[in-house]
């Protein structure tokens, strides 16, 4: 009986490590692929993938159900940010791009910087 109890709960650990998204931190560059589902004049359901490249500021409430991230990219000379919930079923994957040194916690300062953060490639 505690063998087969046992087993469930590898199971489990299993899943969560294979659905679990990389580890977050400030500074990182990713991609978040987000499920959009749209309908269309006649009432029809489409779901399709968006991709949000960017920076990531800021985590909040990072182990808990309702933690969020927010990423910033600047589309056409405008600052574009998204905040997205680390564990919404809408977030498709999250690739991470690059890696930068950074030694703060939140990174709002980065919208007023101009200049560019020391990046590493992650591969």
């Amino acid at each position: 009986m505690t063998d087969n109890t046992e087993k469930d709960i590898k199971k489990k650990e299993k899943k969560e490590k294979e659905t679990a998204l990389p580890q977050l931190k400030p500074g990182l560059t990713v991609k978040v692929h987000q499920k959009i589902k749209e309908i269309n004049a006649k009432g029809e359901e489409k779901e399709r993938i968006q991709i949000f490249e960017g920076i990531i500021l800021g985590i909040r409430k990072p182990k808990s159900q309702e933690g969020t991230f927010t990423v910033r990219k600047i589309s056409h000379n405008v600052g574009v940010e998204k905040i997205f919930p680390i564990k919404s079923p809408n977030i498709a994957k999250i690739e991470i791009l690059k890696k930068a040194k950074v030694s703060r916690a939140k990174l709002y300062y980065l919208r007023a910087y101009k200049k560019r953060l020391k990046e590493k490639k992650v591969s």
